[in-house]
């Protein structure tokens, strides 16, 4: 199944892409999505422990399980002043 990564703020600057389409197989986790986003993008993984993600509009955790045609969101934590 095809999902479709956004990246946002400090993180598409990181990377300098804004979306990437990752293939993986029907039953995936948000945690096999990461493992492949890593092993395409290895600037991304020490954020690993700071990073929210969101599917649709709510956020997900690592066992989130992917649905096709899913668009996820992987952005660093919101910080406020």
């Amino acid at each position: 199944m095809k999902i479709r990564v956004q990246f946002y703020a400090q993180l598409r600057d990181l990377i300098g892409m804004r979306e990437l389409d990752v293939d993986l197989a029907e039953g995936a986790t948000v945690h096999d999505l990461l493992e492949k986003v890593y092993a395409q993008q290895p600037a991304l993984r020490p954020y690993d422990k700071s990073i929210l993600i969101g599917a649709a509009v709510e956020f997900v955790d690592l066992n989130y399980k992917l649905k096709p045609g899913d668009e996820i969101a992987i952005m660093p934590p919101v910080q406020g002043g």
